[in-house]
Parts: structure tokens; sequence; C-alpha cells
């Protein structure tokens, strides 16, 4: 990366910059001066951690779920503000809300370099498509993506790409660029020997029904009730009321009725991986490559997830390198039925979880992952 630029890092989640972007903004923070337009950040350890790293931050109000035109548009106009002041050499925005309307502020304001990264498609390609909160989101993206001509968007998996292009959001003279996920840090996330006397599955998600808590926690049940020494934990935030979220009644049976073991948000999921025997996610999200499962293969664990776009990269299917099972999505049954042959094979636990590693090490390692970025960012 050429020395001394101003680059500007936009996004939805203040701890998806530690947590995804860490060692690429610490890369970056070498040479460079980074910014970072975030929302309020609640967390003060977040705030603390990436004012330490040196990067300077920008929070403003945004609707992440919704479609609001005033907040939109003003979320816009303070954007525009901080380009205009900050005169930025490289705009990058990850997740859509930054990457419509961030875009188009970058654009307007004649940034020369704009980077544009979905981090999988989301809830709006998970719905039918005359959902109107879904056809405003495509038909923004769309414009977004045409009113730049030089902007580079950047896939975590060739499915999406091939989406968007089929659908006409994108063209074939789009600056487009695919890259492995976020990547996963394999020396933060160490291999550590599976204990396969003591089984627990874990999964780590938000509570929302499209990542396939439901099935989980049927699966659990159905497991729980012919192998009760099996457990199962969960990990993940809780919005009561939001678009895709359980419901209350089943939140409280999750942390109430003893069959899943709840630990709402955790900031450092190693240790709860060193205790587990496999990483579980029965997503039907849009993804774009699960963090959770990354984090999991790079710890040697096997995985179970769908066979749908995003998931399906985690899992390798090669004869001898397998490192855990794709199942249909909204399957109890297909699931409960590769839990159950992980309990009685304890021995494919062990296995499968070192050809995670190693398909960690050849496709995932974030060393990796960021040199391709940095190379695409100072294109």
């Amino acid at each position: 990366m050429p020395l001394n630029k101003k680059i500007i890092i936009s996004c939805t989640n203040a701890e998806s910059l530690i947590n995804f972007r860490g060692r690429l903004i610490e890369t970056l923070l070498e040479n460079n001066q980074v910014y970072a337009i975030t929302p309020f950040i609640s967390d003060e350890k977040t705030r603390e951690k990436l004012l330490n790293m040196g990067v300077k931050l920008y929070e403003l109000e945004i609707d992440r779920n919704g479609v609001s035109i005033l907040l939109d548009l003003r979320y816009t106009y303070k954007v525009i503000k901080i380009i205009k002041e900050i005169k930025p050499d490289i705009f990058f925005a990850y997740t859509f809300k930054p990457v419509i309307f961030g875009t188009i502020a970058a654009t307007m304001c004649r940034v020369k370099n704009v980077n544009a990264m979905l981090t999988g498609l989301g809830y709006s390609f998970s719905v039918a498509s005359d959902n109107f909160l879904t056809s405003m989101s495509k038909k923004m993206l769309r414009f977004s993506f045409k009113l730049n001509k030089n902007l580079k968007i950047i896939f975590q998996n060739v499915d999406d790409y091939q989406e968007l292009l089929d659908k006409s959001i994108i063209s074939k003279q789009n600056k487009t660029f695919v890259v492995n996920g976020s990547g996963v840090d394999l020396s933060y996330f160490k291999y550590v020997t599976p204990n396969v006397n003591k089984i627990q599955f874990v999964m780590f998600s938000r509570l929302i029904k499209s990542k396939g808590v439901i099935e989980f926690y049927e699966a659990a049940c159905i497991i729980k009730n012919k192998y009760p020494e099996i457990k199962f934990v969960l990990a993940g935030g809780y919005k009561s009321g939001s678009t895709d979220s359980i419901d209350e009644e089943l939140f409280a049976k999750i942390k109430n009725d003893g069959i899943v073991e709840y630990l709402g948000w955790i900031t450092d999921v190693r240790p709860c991986l060193e205790e587990s025997s496999a990483v579980i996610l029965p997503s039907f999200y849009r993804e774009g490559v699960p963090r959770s499962l990354l984090e999991g293969l790079a710890m040697g664990r096997p995985v179970i997830t769908t066979n749908l776009i995003g998931c399906k990269e985690t899992v390798c299917t090669i004869p001898g390198k397998e490192n855990g099972f794709l199942i249909s999505a909204r399957d109890t049954r297909a699931l409960v039925s590769k839990l159950e042959y992980l309990i009685k094979n304890t021995d494919k636990i062990v296995e499968m979880g070192k050809n995670g590693r190693s398909f960690a090490e050849e496709k995932f390692d974030v060393e990796k992952v960021n040199e391709h970025m940095l190379r695409i960012l100072e294109s």
C-alpha cells in the first residue's frame, strides 16, 4: 500500500472493525491514516480499542435494517460532510447501507478510489422479491453501482456475483473481485484437539430465524431426549421484534428449559470452541462466508452447515479431506442425523477437525485474504 494515504472505512457495526477487519486495519495503519464511519458505539471497550489502534472515529445515526428516506438522506449528507473534511484517497464500504449510501456520497465527492464489499446479500435476498424493503434495497444497490463506473465491487463468493449479474444489478463492465471471506487469524484461533469424551455442539449466531436457530433448538431437543449427556451451546445477541427475530416464547425456552445453554453475546469465542466438538450453523440467510464457521475450522472443529451460498464454501467434500457435513436448509431431521453420526463416530470429530484446520490454512488464512484485499484497494 502506498504511503501516507487517507483511508475511510464505512460499516454498520463497529465491533466488526476489530473482529473481521482488525488485521487489515493494522496493516493499513502502518503507513496510512485510517478513519472509520460507524453507527454510535455503545460498547466503550470497542471504542477504546479502535482509538488505541490509531483509528479516527466518526459515529453517525443509521437505520441498519429498515428503509427510512429521511434517515438515509441525513446519513448520506453527513458522510458527504465527512468526506469533504477528510479528502480521502481511498473509500472502502462494507455491509448494505454503507455500500449503497457511502459509495453514493464518495462518488458525489469525486473520490477517485471507491471500494464496496458485499459480505453476503443478507435478508434482502433471502425473502420474496416483491417485498417492499427488498425491492427498494435492490433498486438502490443497482443505482449506486451504476453511478460510478470506476467503483470496485468485492464479493465473498462467486454465487453472489452471479446473482447480481443475473438480476442486472451489476454488469460485466463493473470492476469486480472475489475474496475468500474475511479470512481467519490462524495464530489467534489455534488448533486444539477436541475432547471427544464430552460431546458439545455449539452455534454462534444472532437469534434470527434465517440463521437456523429454530432448527438448532429442535435438533437439540431430539438429541437430548436420546442422549441426555450431550451438551448444546448457543451464543449470540437477541433483539425482540426485529424483522427476522425468533419469537419471545422460543427465546424464553432457550434461556430457561435446559435443553440449550445460552451464553448471550460473547466477545471471545475461543474458550467455548475449545470445549466444543463441532460448530453448527443451519443457516438459510444469504451469507458471505460465515465467520463462526471459519473460526471453528481454524481451531479444528468439524462444521455442520447448509448446502447454500456462503455456507457451502466452508466444507470440503473431497474424499479423504472431508471436514464436515452439508445439509438442506430448514431440515431438522438431516441435522439430527449428522449430529448423531458424530456422537457415534467420535474418531471422525478429530479427523474432520484436522482436515478443517488444513482447509483453513489453505483457503482462509487472513494473511492471504488481506494480501488480496490490499491489492484490490491500491489498484
